[in-house]
Protein backbone atom coordinates (compact mmCIF):
# COMPACT_ATOMS: atom_id res chain seq x y z
CA UNK A 1 0.00 0.00 0.00
CA UNK A 2 1.59 3.49 -0.91
CA UNK A 3 1.34 6.06 1.40
CA UNK A 4 -1.18 8.14 -0.55
CA UNK A 5 -3.51 5.55 -0.28
CA UNK A 6 -3.01 4.83 3.55
CA UNK A 7 -3.46 8.81 3.90
CA UNK A 8 -6.63 8.67 2.07
CA UNK A 9 -8.03 5.96 4.42
CA UNK A 10 -7.04 7.22 7.30
CA UNK A 11 -9.08 10.17 6.39
CA UNK A 12 -11.75 8.01 5.19
CA UNK A 13 -12.05 6.59 8.65
CA UNK A 14 -12.11 10.34 10.38
CA UNK A 15 -14.78 11.30 8.13
CA UNK A 16 -16.95 8.45 8.75
CA UNK A 17 -16.45 8.67 12.35
CA UNK A 18 -17.39 12.92 12.23
CA UNK A 19 -20.42 11.62 9.89
CA UNK A 20 -21.92 9.56 12.04
CA UNK A 21 -21.15 11.67 15.19
CA UNK A 22 -22.83 14.52 13.11
CA UNK A 23 -25.76 12.10 12.49
CA UNK A 24 -26.44 11.18 16.15
CA UNK A 25 -26.47 14.77 17.18
CA UNK A 26 -28.70 16.08 15.18
CA UNK A 27 -31.28 13.51 14.97
CA UNK A 28 -31.82 14.18 18.55
CA UNK A 29 -31.61 10.48 19.65
CA UNK A 30 -29.07 12.11 22.42
CA UNK A 31 -29.60 14.91 24.25
CA UNK A 32 -28.01 18.23 23.07
CA UNK A 33 -26.43 18.69 26.39
CA UNK A 34 -24.89 15.24 26.65
CA UNK A 35 -23.93 14.59 22.71
CA UNK A 36 -22.67 18.08 21.25
CA UNK A 37 -22.57 18.34 17.40
CA UNK A 38 -18.68 18.33 15.86
CA UNK A 39 -19.08 21.98 14.99
CA UNK A 40 -19.94 23.01 18.61
CA UNK A 41 -16.89 21.40 20.05
CA UNK A 42 -15.10 22.84 17.54
CA UNK A 43 -16.27 26.56 18.33
CA UNK A 44 -16.29 25.70 22.38
CA UNK A 45 -12.83 24.94 21.64
CA UNK A 46 -11.77 27.93 19.87
CA UNK A 47 -13.59 29.42 23.18
CA UNK A 48 -11.43 28.18 25.29
CA UNK A 49 -8.17 29.11 23.76
CA UNK A 50 -9.51 32.65 24.07
CA UNK A 51 -11.14 32.97 27.69
CA UNK A 52 -9.88 30.91 30.91
CA UNK A 53 -11.98 28.06 31.96
CA UNK A 54 -10.78 27.55 35.61
CA UNK A 55 -8.32 30.26 35.65
CA UNK A 56 -6.44 29.33 32.29
CA UNK A 57 -7.32 28.68 28.61
CA UNK A 58 -6.93 25.25 27.13
CA UNK A 59 -3.20 25.98 25.92
CA UNK A 60 -2.37 27.16 29.57
CA UNK A 61 -3.93 23.94 31.09
CA UNK A 62 -2.19 21.77 28.23
CA UNK A 63 1.10 23.37 28.76
CA UNK A 64 1.09 22.44 32.38
CA UNK A 65 -0.25 18.70 31.90
CA UNK A 66 3.18 19.04 29.52
CA UNK A 67 5.53 20.06 32.05
CA UNK A 68 4.20 17.05 34.42
CA UNK A 69 4.61 14.88 32.16
CA UNK A 70 7.88 15.16 30.93
CA UNK A 71 9.19 15.45 34.30
CA UNK A 72 7.25 11.99 35.12
CA UNK A 73 8.45 10.22 31.70
CA UNK A 74 11.96 12.10 31.89
CA UNK A 75 12.70 10.52 35.19
CA UNK A 76 11.41 7.01 34.09
CA UNK A 77 13.67 6.82 31.54
CA UNK A 78 16.34 8.28 33.56
CA UNK A 79 16.21 5.57 36.23
CA UNK A 80 14.99 2.84 33.57
CA UNK A 81 16.69 2.46 31.05
CA UNK A 82 20.49 2.78 32.88
CA UNK A 83 18.81 0.74 35.34
CA UNK A 84 17.41 -2.20 32.81
CA UNK A 85 20.79 -2.43 31.43
CA UNK A 86 22.69 -2.46 34.56
CA UNK A 87 20.18 -5.70 35.91
CA UNK A 88 20.91 -7.52 31.85
CA UNK A 89 24.42 -7.31 33.19
CA UNK A 90 24.94 -7.84 36.61
CA UNK A 91 22.62 -11.17 37.80
CA UNK A 92 23.40 -10.31 41.56
CA UNK A 93 21.21 -6.83 40.59
CA UNK A 94 18.47 -8.09 38.93
CA UNK A 95 17.92 -11.03 41.36
CA UNK A 96 17.65 -8.47 44.10
CA UNK A 97 15.52 -5.90 41.99
CA UNK A 98 13.33 -8.21 39.76
CA UNK A 99 10.85 -9.59 43.00
CA UNK A 100 10.27 -6.11 43.78
CA UNK A 101 10.07 -4.55 40.24
CA UNK A 102 7.55 -7.49 39.64
CA UNK A 103 5.34 -6.55 42.37
CA UNK A 104 5.43 -2.85 42.01
CA UNK A 105 4.72 -3.24 37.79
CA UNK A 106 0.74 -4.97 38.31
CA UNK A 107 -0.37 -2.18 40.21
CA UNK A 108 -2.39 0.47 37.78
CA UNK A 109 -1.16 3.72 38.11
CA UNK A 110 -4.36 5.15 38.84
CA UNK A 111 -3.92 3.23 42.39
CA UNK A 112 -1.27 5.17 43.54
CA UNK A 113 -3.78 8.03 43.03
CA UNK A 114 -4.43 7.80 46.58
CA UNK A 115 -0.80 7.49 48.39
CA UNK A 116 0.20 10.55 45.31
CA UNK A 117 -2.49 12.86 47.16
CA UNK A 118 -1.44 11.96 50.44
CA UNK A 119 2.03 13.04 50.37
CA UNK A 120 2.07 15.75 47.69
CA UNK A 121 -1.39 16.81 47.51
CA UNK A 122 -2.12 19.18 44.80
CA UNK A 123 1.34 20.26 43.70
CA UNK A 124 3.46 19.10 41.30
CA UNK A 125 4.67 16.01 42.91
CA UNK A 126 1.34 13.83 42.99
CA UNK A 127 1.04 13.63 39.12
CA UNK A 128 4.63 13.33 38.46
CA UNK A 129 5.02 10.18 40.14
CA UNK A 130 1.68 8.68 38.66
CA UNK A 131 2.96 8.93 35.10
CA UNK A 132 5.96 7.52 36.24
CA UNK A 133 4.81 4.88 37.99
CA UNK A 134 3.06 4.24 34.52
CA UNK A 135 6.09 5.04 32.15
CA UNK A 136 8.51 3.10 34.52
CA UNK A 137 8.01 -0.91 33.76
CA UNK A 138 7.85 -0.49 29.94
CA UNK A 139 11.54 1.50 30.24
CA UNK A 140 12.89 -0.99 32.34
CA UNK A 141 11.42 -3.94 30.24
CA UNK A 142 12.81 -3.06 26.97
CA UNK A 143 16.07 -1.86 28.12
CA UNK A 144 16.48 -5.26 30.20
CA UNK A 145 15.77 -7.15 27.28
CA UNK A 146 17.79 -5.50 24.70
CA UNK A 147 20.85 -6.10 26.99
CA UNK A 148 20.19 -9.74 27.67
CA UNK A 149 19.83 -10.69 23.64
CA UNK A 150 23.03 -8.99 22.67
CA UNK A 151 25.00 -11.16 20.77
CA UNK A 152 28.48 -12.69 23.26
CA UNK A 153 30.55 -12.45 21.10
CA UNK A 154 30.44 -8.80 20.70
CA UNK A 155 30.57 -9.00 24.86
CA UNK A 156 33.54 -11.27 24.43
CA UNK A 157 35.06 -9.19 21.93
CA UNK A 158 35.08 -6.51 24.52
CA UNK A 159 36.30 -8.12 27.22
CA UNK A 160 39.44 -9.32 25.51
CA UNK A 161 40.14 -6.32 24.82
CA UNK A 162 40.16 -5.21 28.28
CA UNK A 163 36.56 -3.89 29.16
CA UNK A 164 35.49 -3.42 32.41
CA UNK A 165 31.89 -4.18 33.32
CA UNK A 166 30.52 -0.55 33.23
CA UNK A 167 32.72 0.13 29.80
CA UNK A 168 30.61 -3.37 29.00
CA UNK A 169 27.66 -1.98 29.50
CA UNK A 170 27.61 1.55 28.00
CA UNK A 171 29.74 0.86 24.84
CA UNK A 172 28.86 -2.45 24.39
CA UNK A 173 25.24 -3.42 25.95
CA UNK A 174 23.52 0.49 25.35
CA UNK A 175 24.35 0.67 21.58
CA UNK A 176 23.18 -2.73 20.80
CA UNK A 177 19.92 -1.96 23.13
CA UNK A 178 18.92 1.02 21.19
CA UNK A 179 16.31 -0.20 18.78
CA UNK A 180 14.78 -2.17 21.44
CA UNK A 181 14.93 0.64 24.26
CA UNK A 182 13.37 3.47 21.55
CA UNK A 183 10.67 0.70 21.13
CA UNK A 184 10.25 0.72 25.06
CA UNK A 185 10.35 4.54 25.16
CA UNK A 186 7.27 4.57 22.98
CA UNK A 187 5.32 2.56 25.12
CA UNK A 188 6.15 4.21 27.97
CA UNK A 189 5.29 7.30 26.44
CA UNK A 190 1.83 6.60 25.71
CA UNK A 191 1.26 5.18 29.13
CA UNK A 192 2.49 8.05 31.15
CA UNK A 193 0.32 10.11 28.83
CA UNK A 194 -2.87 8.05 29.88
CA UNK A 195 -0.98 7.88 33.48
CA UNK A 196 -1.32 11.80 33.49
CA UNK A 197 -4.80 12.40 32.41
CA UNK A 198 -5.95 10.07 34.98
CA UNK A 199 -3.57 11.54 37.60
CA UNK A 200 -5.26 15.21 36.59
CA UNK A 201 -8.78 13.96 37.13
CA UNK A 202 -8.07 13.40 41.03
CA UNK A 203 -4.94 14.97 41.89
CA UNK A 204 -3.84 18.43 40.54
CA UNK A 205 -5.33 22.17 40.51
CA UNK A 206 -4.52 22.85 36.64
CA UNK A 207 -4.18 20.95 33.65
CA UNK A 208 -6.14 19.01 30.95
CA UNK A 209 -7.48 16.52 33.50
CA UNK A 210 -8.92 18.91 35.58
CA UNK A 211 -10.07 21.14 32.64
CA UNK A 212 -12.22 18.14 32.11
CA UNK A 213 -12.97 17.28 35.98
CA UNK A 214 -14.54 21.19 35.87
CA UNK A 215 -16.22 20.89 32.76
CA UNK A 216 -18.22 17.62 33.51
CA UNK A 217 -18.92 19.50 36.92
CA UNK A 218 -20.59 22.01 35.09
CA UNK A 219 -22.79 19.54 33.10
CA UNK A 220 -20.90 21.21 30.25
CA UNK A 221 -20.12 17.91 27.20
CA UNK A 222 -18.55 20.17 24.53
CA UNK A 223 -15.72 21.42 27.33
CA UNK A 224 -14.95 17.83 28.11
CA UNK A 225 -14.88 16.97 24.63
CA UNK A 226 -12.63 19.76 23.40
CA UNK A 227 -10.48 18.16 26.28
CA UNK A 228 -10.48 14.71 25.23
CA UNK A 229 -9.67 16.15 21.85
CA UNK A 230 -6.05 18.20 22.89
CA UNK A 231 -5.30 14.98 24.63
CA UNK A 232 -5.59 12.88 22.00
CA UNK A 233 -3.83 15.32 19.37
CA UNK A 234 -0.43 15.48 21.99
CA UNK A 235 -0.87 11.72 22.07
CA UNK A 236 -0.52 11.34 18.87
CA UNK A 237 2.57 13.98 17.92
CA UNK A 238 4.15 12.52 21.06
CA UNK A 239 4.17 9.26 19.48
CA UNK A 240 4.75 10.29 15.88
CA UNK A 241 7.81 12.10 17.20
CA UNK A 242 8.58 8.55 18.88
CA UNK A 243 7.90 6.28 15.62
CA UNK A 244 10.30 8.79 13.47
CA UNK A 245 13.33 8.53 15.77
CA UNK A 246 12.78 4.21 16.09
CA UNK A 247 12.41 4.54 12.45
CA UNK A 248 15.49 6.66 11.48
CA UNK A 249 17.11 4.54 14.04
CA UNK A 250 16.21 1.31 12.34
CA UNK A 251 17.42 2.80 9.06
CA UNK A 252 21.02 3.79 10.31
CA UNK A 253 21.29 0.26 11.42
CA UNK A 254 20.58 -1.48 8.14
CA UNK A 255 16.67 -2.46 9.17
Amino acid sequence: MTRAESWTLSAAGFLSLFFVWSVIAVSGLVPAPFLPSPWQVAERFVELTQAPFVGFTIQQHLWSSVLRYLMGFGLAAAIGVPLGLAMGWFRWLDDVVSPLFEAIRFVAPIAWVPFAALWFGTGIGGPTLIIFMGAFPPALINAYRGARFVETRYVEAAQTLGAGNWRVIVEVLLPASVPSIVAGLRISAGLGWQSLVGAELIVASSGIGYLMVKGQSNISTSTVMAGMIAIGAVGFLIDVLLRRVETSINRRRGR
